[in-house]
């Protein structure tokens, strides 16, 4: 499968031919275009870069070709092996480095890895950043450095420990609250990372009784690896047959979290962040922030509590970014993505276990029982084939006017903001499609809401 270039990083299956995958000689390139990039945006000197993995299967191949590549390149490399992205991110500031990379496909398949890329902030590259990098990647008179030159190499294994110090020192987390509830909790970490930091986490928050369920870090995935309902039978029928107050899953690299309630039910991806917003604004008013495709729960929730909500354009670094203009106290998206700017501008699952289970603890209430004081809302996600020759921002342009009565929202897309619900209507960078999000109070009105666009696409576009 031919690479993907985004914000995200560069990612790709392994194996297969030069450039129709992350080949070993693709890792190379697209590792040189950032080292010689991140030199330039660091003024030319000489750059220190951290390097962490998730477990998957390719992981030590690709970790080799990318720490060999930077030290080729005179970049000193601190490598500290297997850790979760967010911990990756915050070693790239406590080492007082100019970059990082994390080696992850996040929730891909096992067969995909990918180089997710950092500035000296341990956050992700801008789009303009990203741009001028993958244009370094390609230039074909870049000369590596002479053997005096060449970067240095050390390993550093604690920095999943210093990652839980940080959680543990934030102060909405209380960990004598959550050793006095006495929890009982489940927890599938589907062979990565995760089961090296989320045992040793629950543990210093006091959590004595945890049952772990595909904790063993191995990269051969126990089922599908993105945290969706579909996918977490397993651990949802052990909390039906054995009790716990409360499961989380993880994905690969650990920056999306997963709930599930003491009855075996879903809590809702969205509602992850809700949640965990919902305690941080009763202690520190202010503003939020999520991606355009998200729950409108969080704006309910935040307007509350006498806070302002605002939406990004789905991606990350679209979240930071809007989250730093606005002075938000939380955000992050409804993938179960948790941004807590007090621990650091990345989507944290430690982070979102800790002061769930804070809350937990505070409110004496059991999960189901939290999950009920929230609005309900539901979503809907469906996509549109288009033919390639049609002019996918015409036809969006046109819809836009179509609902021109309604707000409108068009920094990702369209987005239109009905009274009872929302549609969200995104291009695909990569193929003819439009994929069509919506939501509601219930799922019949947000598929009602869904298929009346993409009836009214299929009229201009003829299909």
């Amino acid at each position: 499968m031919p690479l993907v270039k985004s914000i995200s990083g560069i990612r790709g299956t392994i194996g297969g031919a030069i450039g129709d995958g992350l080949s070993p000689l693709d890792i190379v390139r697209f590792t040189t275009g950032y080292a010689y990039w991140l030199k330039g945006y660091r003024g030319g000197k000489r750059c220190k870069v951290v390097v962490g993995r998730d477990a998957r299967l390719s992981g030590s191949m690709v970790c080799r070709i990318v720490t060999g590549t930077l030290m080729g390149c005179g970049c000193d490399v601190v490598n500290i092996g297997l850790a979760t992205t967010p911990t990756t991110e915050l070693a790239v500031t406590m080492e007082n480095a100019d970059g990082g990379i994390i080696i992850t496909a996040s929730h891909n398949p096992k067969n995909w890895n990918a180089l997710k890329l950092l500035n000296e902030r341990g956050e992700f590259l801008s789009k303009k950043e990203g741009e001028d990098m993958l244009k370094m990647s390609e230039r074909e008179d870049i000369k590596y450095t002479e053997v005096d030159e060449l970067g240095s190499y050390e390993e550093k294994n604690d920095y999943v420990e210093k990652h839980i110090e940080a959680v543990l020192k934030l102060k909405l987390v209380d960990v004598e609250a959550i050793k006095k509830a006495n929890f009982s909790v489940a927890i599938d970490c589907v062979n990565s990372v995760g089961g090296i930091a989320i045992p040793a986490l629950l543990k210093a928050l006091g959590v004595n009784k945890v049952e772990c369920l595909n904790c063993e870090p191995t990269g051969k995935f126990a089922h599908n690896p993105e945290p969706l309902p579909e996918h977490l039978t397993e651990i949802a029928e052990h909390i039906r047959k054995n009790g716990a107050d409360v499961g989380f899953v993880v994905d690969p690299d650990v920056d999306r979290l997963a709930l599930i309630q003491e009855t075996g039910e879903m809590f809702g991806e969205e509602y992850t962040l809700v949640s965990v917003a919902d305690y941080v604004l009763q202690h520190t008013p202010g503003n939020t922030v999520s991606n355009l495709s998200s729950t409108r729960a969080l704006s309910d929730v935040t307007k509350a509590r006498g806070g302002e909500y605002n939406a990004a354009a789905v991606g990350e670094v679209n979240v930071v970014e809007k989250m730093k203009a606005t002075n938000a106290v939380i955000g992050g998206e409804g993938n179960g993505g948790v941004i807590y700017p007090e621990c650091h501008y990345g989507r944290d699952a430690l982070v979102g276990i800790a002061l769930f289970l804070t809350n937990l603890a505070k409110s004496g209430k059991k999960v189901s029982e939290l999950r009920a004081q929230y609005p309900n809302y539901f979503i809907s996600k469906n996509r549109i084939d288009l033919k390639p020759e049609m002019d996918v921002d015409g036809i969006l342009s046109v819809i836009k006017g179509c609902y021109k009565q309604y707000r409108i929202t068009d920094i990702d897309g369209v987005k239109i903001d009905f009274p009872q619900g929302w549609v969200h209507l995104r291009k695909s960078n990569t193929e003819p499609i439009i994929r069509v999000y919506s939501e509601a109070g219930t799922m019949e009105q947000a598929e009602k809401f869904a298929h009346a666009i993409m009836d009214e696409i299929k009229r201009i576009a003829g299909l």
